[in-house]
């Protein structure tokens, strides 16, 4: 499975790898780290050309040049984009951030854990839904 990964922070890249890496069954993270990077990897554009198309894209809400939220809105009203699922996978709880990304149609809306066990724990069922509970398209 192609995963990208839209992750500012390199401590959260990290564990998200880890999780990825020491889990059952093999996936390509690809992670970009601001918010017109993702969308130019989604586009493949740039030095993004020849970038896989992602299966799934986890996207934190808090990232530079252009936030999460705008991302999804941007990602989820382009019809060549929309049927990838978005995982919104942040560190906010804040309700306005829940709304706001079902509203701009996320598939689902995760908190991050500070805990790293706990951190493992999330990605893996995130990683186990996606993969053997779901049907995504094209697969």
């Amino acid at each position: 499975m192609e995963i990208l990964l839209v992750e500012d922070d390199p401590g959260d890249v990290l564990m998200t790898r880890e999780a990825f890496e020491d889990h059952r069954v093999p996936n390509n993270v690809s992670v970009v780290g601001d918010g017109v990077s993702a969308l130019e990897f989604l586009r493949k554009q740039g030095q993004y050309a020849q970038a896989p198309t992602p299966d799934l894209v986890l996207l934190d809400l808090n990232l530079p040049k252009m936030d999460g939220l705008e991302v999804l809105a941007v990602a989820k009203g382009d019809p060549m984009l929309r049927h990838i699922p978005v995982v919104v996978l942040t560190t906010s709880d804040a309700q306005e951030d829940v709304v706001g990304s079902y509203s701009l149609h996320a598939n689902a809306y995760v908190t991050k854990p500070v805990d790293f066990d706990r951190f493992i724990d999330v990605v893996r069922r995130i990683d186990d839904f996606f993969v053997s509970v779901v049907r995504l398209p094209g697969r």
